[in-house]
């Protein structure tokens, strides 16, 4: 012990424990943080190739850096795609919003331009630019609780999508689109990079058992579909009250005008 004190006033003393101090609190970080949903890595032949398919196909408007680019006006033509992950080209390109027919408020989902190989190819390319959120692996994609993501997501998303996942309008010409139908990957995909005006749901603040649980939930909620009656769209009590006032309005009115017939 008096060994051990005299060693307190070294000079070395407080380095020594600055380090252990950081070696802790790593591998507390390192045993608490949040799983990664990480499908594979790529090799070296697949990101020259995605760099050839990002030049002939995505660099007019992204830049042959990926770096972005804007037009004279100063209005951006192609977001950077620096960090932006494997998991953003491969929701982007994969559902056909990418590359983009025409400008416009919004890239709508359509068929895919590229096949599953090009897909991979490019999204290694761009996930070797940066580190960014990566394609999911498979076991995060399927056996989640449907009722813990419906809660999840009639708290996070049924604002926009609405609680049926019918997709609904936003504003700018902009909109929340359909979420039913979709692959699981996508679905996390899209939690994951916040594509348009979709917030980003890192693992930070939704874990990667949480969004298999909501694909879970988008699963079932396709399967059991509408619970009986004409659904309106799911579009919620507004267009249900239109409807039925619609309704109301026009017996009312054909009964006045009965009514009216007979008193004469």
């Amino acid at each position: 012990m008096k060994a051990l004190a005299a060693r307190r006033h070294h000079p070395m003393a407080l380095l020594v424990i600055l380090l252990l101090a950081l070696v802790a609190t790593g591998g507390l970080y390192a045993a608490f943080q949040p799983r990664v949903a990480q499908a594979e890595s790529y090799s070296q032949e697949d990101i020259a190739a995605g760099e050839a398919l990002f030049l002939a196909n995505c660099a007019t408007c992204h830049g042959r850096n990926a770096e972005g680019q804007t037009d004279p006006d100063g209005q951006t033509v192609g977001p950077s795609l620096i960090g932006v992950g494997a998991a953003a080209v491969d929701f982007q390109v994969g559902t056909g919003r990418m590359p983009m027919q025409r400008s416009g408020a919004q890239a709508a989902r359509k068929p895919p331009q590229m096949n599953e190989e090009q897909t991979r190819q490019l999204a290694a390319y761009v996930a070797s630019l940066a580190p960014g959120p990566s394609v999911p692996a498979e076991e995060y994609l399927s056996g989640g609780d449907p009722v813990n993501g419906g809660e999840i997501f009639r708290i996070n998303c049924a604002m926009c999508h609405n609680a049926a996942g019918a997709g609904g309008a936003l504003t700018r010409g902009k909109y929340a689109p359909p979420v039913l139908g979709l692959e699981p990957k996508h679905v996390y995909e899209a939690m994951e990079t916040g594509p348009q005006n979709m917030p980003v749901f890192n693992d930070a603040s939704l874990t990667a058992e949480d969004k298999r649980d909501v694909i879970a939930y988008l699963d079932q909620l396709e399967d059991v579909g509408s619970p009986g009656g004409i659904s309106l769209g799911s579009l919620g009590p507004v267009t249900e009250g239109l409807y039925a006032w619609t309704i109301i309005l026009t017996l009312l009115t054909g009964c006045a005008v009965w009514l009216g017939a007979k008193a004469k």
